[in-house]
């Protein structure tokens, strides 16, 4: 099964549930799912790569433990994992030792997240069809951001939801006129679903990223504010898909909350790209 169908056969799924109430609802509750696979994939492939990596999810609660097996929880049972387990503990998980800052990037996520689904059996197809797909294959993945990006285009259609997105043809032609580099400090006080930071990424990755260096340069130069729990979310999970390993420098918090003369040299930035203010460099 495509990629492609699969997501199709997800939202298919979960138009059955009577706790799912159209499309804004729909994508809040597939975003936390895909970054619990998500960041399990990444973290299997940090354990291999690394001898001292440790995920900050404990056992029981990361996605290969209680969701992988696809003969696994369901019902009744699924959901008090999921209302009682898994969503308390997430939104606590102690920051603490080398994976301090993925853990924090997870709080942050389920902060104010919410589990719509009222039918274990129907979240139970929908973990399968999650499971199917495989986030540690480069062309899956590749795939599966082109489509996360069609679902981000559809929030236009949701409410308004629609302020969180702008439109790819716009940040991909300001990316391209500010020609972000490694190494410089690239930020995006009001980011939304992320769509500046990984039009940046991209350029970056197509123009200036030739070693390892280079990418390390790239991830360290990235800055990003959104107050709104949801696209902070979307955010998130743009970025894991787009091969960020630590996007805990996306705060959940309101960049105009801070008074302008609070600012010092440390705040400093070379690039501004975001939708509420005019991009420019050295500011």
């Amino acid at each position: 099964m495509s990629v492609r169908t699969t997501v199709k056969s997800i939202q298919d799924i979960m138009r059955q549930d009577v706790g799912v109430d159209g499309d804004a609802q729909r994508l809040s509750q597939l975003c936390w799912m895909f970054f619990l696979k998500i960041i399990d994939d990444q973290d299997q492939e940090l354990e291999l790569l690394r001898d001292d990596y440790r995920s900050p999810i404990p056992t029981n609660l990361q996605w290969r433990a209680w969701a992988a097996d696809p003969e696994g929880l369901t019902g009744e049972a699924l959901l008090d994992f999921i209302n009682a387990d898994l969503f308390p503990a997430l939104k606590e998980l102690p920051a603490r030792g080398a994976g301090a800052n993925r853990a924090r990037v997870v709080r942050a996520v389920f902060e104010d997240a919410y589990n719509y689904m009222k039918s274990g059996q129907l979240m139970r197809q929908v973990i399968n069809r999650i499971g199917a797909v495989d986030f540690n294959d480069l062309a899956s993945r590749r795939h599966f951001g082109d489509i996360y990006e069609q679902l981000l285009n559809d929030l236009q259609s949701a409410g308004n939801a629609g302020e969180y997105y702008t439109p790819r043809a716009i940040t991909a032609f300001m990316v391209e006129r500010i020609d972000p580099r490694p190494g410089e400090i690239l930020l995006d006080p009001s980011c939304g679903t992320g769509g500046f930071l990984t039009c940046a990424i991209r350029h970056m990755r197509e123009r200036y990223v030739k070693t390892p260096e280079d990418e390390q340069a790239l991830q360290a130069g990235l800055r990003a504010v959104e107050k709104k729990q949801l696209p902070h979310m979307l955010c998130v999970t743009n970025l894991l898909l787009h091969g960020i390993e630590d996007p805990s420098f996306v705060k959940h918090d309101n960049t105009l909350a801070r008074p302008y003369i609070s600012y010092g040299p440390s705040d400093r930035v070379d690039i501004i790209l975001t939708s509420t203010l005019l991009p420019s460099k050295n500011l």
